[in-house]
């Protein structure tokens, strides 16, 4: 792959994770809580897809291992957006991406483990630097320990269902892979409110408002980023996305910042944290851009 090449695949990253900038200021915006968030989110996304896929003609023959496979993804998902819209419901954006950003940490661990190859040196210590930063913060904001234990969770899942769909991506159409996983959320996620008797005729009651915001992030922020970033794992590393998708954390907060000035404004140490963790993005990108070079000679 040339560099002309990655620089194409690394744009398209870039608007991907400026699109799910928006997805924490969506979540604020829409007042349901965040199980009913989430389920809404994967319903419509899987309603989109099906009405895609119907008038297109597109096969959804998957062998039966593949597709088991995806749908147990599927439930990590529902997990992983879980935790995150919670936690913004329980503290406030910034803090939720904030803690976000551990997926860097978790992915240079986990990657290794399921691509069978060694743990890169640097990519740990990125992913240090990262929690270093995490630790900068959580030392002034320990009061919103519980938002950032959530975060911290949805970053693990991230990181597993990355590295997942990175194997899967490389002999399976990204979008069955999307509309599998989001298939096996849904079902997964359904049996846990149906247990809890959270089903009920008022459940399906939303207003106006949440309706047009959550069809936002089902069709704009869920159906077409999702298929798009699995995609790119087929030329770019599970790492270097999560570690890009860090960039969410910065998006998230100016604009978090600019419609909620006095609930989302934060230390000054919790902004020296969010810049240490750009500047990581940042010296990643450098890294393997240099690498790429030196590999092409």
């Amino acid at each position: 792959m040339n560099l002309k090449s990655l620089n194409k695949h690394h744009l398209l990253l870039h608007f991907i994770v400026f699109i799910w900038g928006w997805s924490p200021i969506l979540g604020k915006l829409i007042s349901v809580e965040a199980f009913r968030l989430v389920w809404f989110r994967i319903f419509f996304t899987v309603i989109a897809l099906s009405i895609y896929f119907f008038s297109t003609h597109v096969s959804l023959r998957l062998d039966k291992k593949t597709l088991l496979k995806l749908l147990g993804i599927g439930a990590v998902i529902a997990v992983h957006w879980c935790c995150f819209y919670s936690a913004i419901k329980i503290s406030n954006v910034s803090v939720t991406l904030v803690a976000f950003s551990t997926a860097s940490f978790f992915t240079s661990i986990v990657e290794p483990i399921f691509y069978k190859r060694k743990i890169i040196v640097y990519e740990v210590l990125f992913g240090l630097l990262i929690i270093g930063a995490i630790a900068l913060i959580f030392s002034i904001e320990a009061h919103y320990w519980w938002g950032f234990l959530l975060g911290a969770i949805a970053a693990l899942t991230s990181s597993l269902f990355t590295v997942w769909n990175g194997l899967l991506v490389r002999r399976t159409p990204s979008e069955l892979i999307t509309f599998y996983e989001l298939s096996g959320g849904l079902f997964f996620l359904s049996l846990y409110l149906l247990s809890t008797g959270a089903f009920s005729a008022s459940f399906f009651i939303i207003s106006a408002s949440d309706f047009f915001y959550l069809g936002i992030l089902s069709i704009v922020g869920t159906a077409f980023t999702f298929i798009a970033s699995t995609r790119l794992l087929k030329n770019l590393s599970p790492f270097t996305i999560t570690l890009a998708v860090n960039l969410e954390t910065v998006y998230g907060i100016i604009f978090a910042f600019c419609i909620w000035p006095n609930s989302e404004k934060m230390t000054f140490s919790f902004y020296v944290g969010t810049l240490l963790i750009l500047g990581v993005i940042i010296l990643n990108a450098v890294v393997k851009t240099r690498l790429k070079k030196e590999e092409g000679l």
